[in-house]
This record gives structure tokens, C-alpha cells and sequence, in this order.
């Protein structure tokens, strides 16, 4: 609809139209430019060619849909990075995976793509909480979580963390089997340490078993979870704090000197043993070796005398006279060889009752005296 410039229109005689000047002397545009009501208008008549009863009428119709369909599923195409895997879904149903790449599905609202990470290791805490920056004593404890019964009837009280990630192999488990994963897994780490705990004594946790429990409870998780069809593979269990309640842990801390010093003790006691009992064994055995050296000695010995007397026996029966004399002679010899000798002469009295002896001790002690 065109307003006469002239009568006005709606904005008076005086108020120019705000859309511009219509043609001017009598419709000509004598070299104006056309008001926007123009531009209009002949935007809606080229429009009504495409129509029905138009210039073009359905082919005009049947290009904008073919090329509405083309560009629909072009939409199709997507791709998938480096890190990820591509998860096709028709109507909402898995029907395959893609590599990393430029893929194709069919578009929304038939297909869709999912594309998890599955090179992404996510780490769950379990008895603490910590944030991006923050040292270990500024983490936040939680001892519903942490604090755990171990087999002798004790309480120990654990944060550890879990590193896990996506099995690529398994990646739709994991998309289409947990609903919330970060608590599932903390959950099924919680209960496999509280396992691996309930079958150990609280000795062997705070000292020398603090590598088996990491490698009990991820194998234990990784057991649970793949029963459960996640499609989570267990990197890591690391124990970031094994101590006993704070409550009690002043006296857990004197238990453990007093074993310290038990320990101490005993090993000391094991090194002198060490040492004494190959000291005696060695002396047992010598005073063994010296006895039967002494035996054999003496057994010697009596055999040789024995020995003796049957030759010496053996010469007495065929001169029994001779071998008593020399026998007598000999035995005489060795008691007399060591003492003091005097010789009496019992024919050689003189007259006025003295007898005569010859003082042979003193000869010989003259006789050894140095000159």
C-alpha cells in the first residue's frame, strides 16, 4: 500500500514518512532511488514465482527440499579426536564404534554420536578430599569414609586415591551400563578396601603391607567392576595416609615404640647367640679332639706295656733266676736315680765303732756345680 506524500498520510501533512519519499512528478523516479515499500514489493512478486501457479511452481519446490535433504545429511559428518572413540546410536541404540577421525552417522533426530575420552586418567578419593592447590594438610578428611575395622578387632583410619579410565575396548559399558560413574567407582573402591582391611591385623598395615593392600584392592575393583560390566580399567590404588584413629594415636604410638625396642632387644640377643653359640660348639669340639687324643694315648701306651710284659714275660720262663735279678736291678735304678746315695760298708767297721761310708751325694753335687 502506497501513501500519498502529499495528503500526508497517517503522519500529517507536515511529518515526512519515516520509510522515504515516494516517486516523485507523477510516479516517474526520475533518477531517485526507490523507497523501501518499492523493495517490498518486489521481493513478495519474485517470491510468488516460486509458488504454486508461479513462473517455477513444484520444480522451484522440489529443489529447496533436495537441497534441504543434502545439507540434512551432510550433518552427518562429525569427527573424532585422538583421545576419544565415537559412539553411533540410531533412534537411541548402539549400532557401532568409530576411531578417531572424520566419521559419519546419520543426523539428528534419527543418529547420534557420543564421544567420550578415553585416554583421560580421572583420580577418586576415598577418606579425604583435596582441590587443585591445595597442600596435604589443608585436604579435607572424612572419617565415615576413612575409618575402617581391621582383622584383630582394630581401627585404622585410610585415605587413598584411585586412578582409573575408560577401557577404549569398552567404552559403550561404560556410556550405557553406570548412570553415575565417579560414585559408583568410589563406592566399589571403599568396599574392596574395607575387604582387603577386615583380613589383615593393624601391625602388618601400619609397617609392611601397605604394597600388597594397593595391589589386593586394585585387583579386587577391577574384578568387581568388570563383573558389573563398566568399562573401567584400574590404573592405580595409592594409600595416601594409613594411621590409627586420632583419638587413640598417642597410644598407638607408644605400642610401637615398646615393639621398636622388643624388636631391638631380640635381635640383640639373636647376635650375641650368634656369637657365643659357634665360640662354645668350637671349644665343645676341641675338648672332644683333646679326649680322643687322650684315648688313643693311653690305649697306646697300655698296649705297648702290655706288650712289654709279654716279652719280658716270655725271657722269665726261660731264665727266671736272671730276668728277677735284672728286674730287681732296673726297679732299684729308677727309684734310686733322683735321690741321695750313701754307701755303708758293713765288713769295714774299725775299732772304735765307726762306720765307713763313701758320701756319693756330694760328689755329684760337686760334680754338677759350675766351675
Amino acid at each position: 500500500m502506497n501513501w500519498n506524500n502529499q495528503g500526508g498520510g497517517p503522519w500529517g501533512p507536515k511529518r515526512p514518512n519515516p520509510w522515504g519519499q515516494g516517486p516523485q512528478n507523477g510516479g516517474s523516479g526520475g533518477g531517485r532511488t526507490p523507497d523501501f515499500e518499492d523493495l517490498i514489493k518486489k521481493g513478495q512478486d519474485r517470491l510468488k514465482s516460486f509458488a504454486p501457479g508461479g513462473q517455477f511452481g513444484g520444480r522451484g519446490i522440489g529443489l529447496i527440499g533436495l537441497g534441504a535433504v543434502v545439507l540434512w545429511l551432510a550433518s552427518g559428518l562429525y569427527t573424532v579426536r585422538p583421545d576419544e572413540v565415537g559412539l553411533n546410536l540410531i533412534f537411541g541404540r548402539y549400532v557401532g564404534t568409530t576411531q578417531p577421525g572424520l566419521n559419519y552417522n546419520l543426523p539428528y533426530p534419527i543418529g547420534s554420536v557420543i564421544r567420550p575420552s578415553v585416554t583421560t586418567v580421572n583420580t577418586t578419593e576415598v577418606g579425604f578430599r583435596s582441590s587443585e592447590g591445595r597442600t596435604r594438610s589443608g585436604q579435607r578428611d572424612l572419617n565415615e569414609e576413612s575409618l575402617m575395622l581391621t582383622g584383630d578387632e582394630n581401627i585404622v583410619d585410610i585415605d587413598f586415591a584411585v586412578q582409573w579410565q575408560i577401557n577404549p575396548a569398552r567404552a559403550f559399558d561404560y556410556v550405557f551400563n553406570i548412570q553415575e560413574p565417579d560414585t559408583s567407582i568410589k563406592a566399589v573402591a571403599e568396599s574392596a578396601m574395607r575387604e582387603i582391611i577386615g583380613k589383615r591385623n593393624i601391625q602388618a598395615i601400619l609397617t609392611t603391607e601397605r604394597g600388597a593392600i594397593e595391589t589386593d584392592v586394585k585387583q579386587l575393583m577391577q574384578e568387581v567392576l568388570d563383573t558389573y560390566g563398566a568399562g573401567v580399567v584400574v590404573r592405580l590404588v595409592q594409600l595416601q595416609k594409613v594411621d590409627p584413629p586420632a583419638q587413640v594415636i598417642d597410644a598407638f604410638r607408644d605400642v610401637q615404640a615398646a615393639r621398636q625396642d622388643q624388636d631391638r632387644a631380640r635381635n640383640e640377643a639373636e647376635t650375641y647367640a650368634s656369637k657365643v653359640v659357634p665360640e662354645a660348639r668350637g671349644e665343645a669340639a676341641r675338648i672332644q679332639q683333646e679326649a680322643e687324643a687322650y684315648r688313643e694315648r693311653v690305649i697306646a701306651e697300655a698296649s705297648g706295656q702290655a706288650s712289654r710284659f709279654d716279652q719280658i714275660y716270655t725271657e722269665y720262663k726261660k731264665a727266671p733266676e736272671v730276668t728277677r735279678e735284672r728286674m730287681y736291678l732296673e726297679t732299684m735304678e729308677r727309684i734310686l736315680a733322683g735321690s741321695e746315695k750313701t754307701v755303708i760298708d758293713q765288713n769295714g767297721a774299725s775299732q772304735q765303732g765307726v762306720v765307713p761310708y763313701l758320701p756319693l751325694g756330694e760328689f755329684q753335687k760337686k760334680a754338677g756345680a759350675p766351675k
